[in-house]
């Protein structure tokens, strides 16, 4: 008679099935406003001259790209409120333009877009003495 002995080793699995839920989030970023510098203007500011030139630069201080389409430029404080200049001299004299426009679009952050204004005082054929020694605010709008 012969005997047969089978050994094994078996491993046993035992488990409970289960469902969850869970939360988060991610926060989206925001826009910072673009910074706008300018350098010394160069040129002659007189009546019916060439006008000064102004290179500004816009910079993109966010951390994202960001799309500026146009730069403006007005005669105007920091607030953008319309100059006032003394004596008889009248803003209406002056003009300011943008000369050479930022190329319009994409700015990586920490990167910079070049741009040029001009400032002119027209000659009206009227004394623009008072006009001699003013400082002309300039006051750039990116949008």
């Amino acid at each position: 008679m012969s005997i047969l002995t089978i050994t094994g080793a078996g491993v046993a699995y035992a488990y409970w099935t289960s469902i969850g839920s869970g939360v988060g989030s991610a926060t989206t970023g925001q826009s910072v406003a673009l910074t706008i510098t300018s350098e010394t203007a160069v040129g002659t500011l007189s009546p019916g001259s060439a006008g000064q030139t102004i290179n500004f630069s816009v910079t993109n201080s966010g951390e994202g790209t960001q799309y500026p389409t146009a730069v403006t430029v007005a005669i105007a404080d920091a607030t953008g409120t319309a100059w006032v200049p003394t004596g008889t001299c009248l803003l209406a004299d002056y003009t300011a333009t943008i000369s050479t426009a930022p190329v319009a679009g994409a700015i990586a952050p920490g990167a910079s877009v070049p741009g040029v204004a001009t400032v002119t005082l027209t000659n009206t054929g009227a004394n623009q003495d008072d006009c001699q020694g003013q400082v002309v605010p300039l006051y750039f709008v990116a949008s």
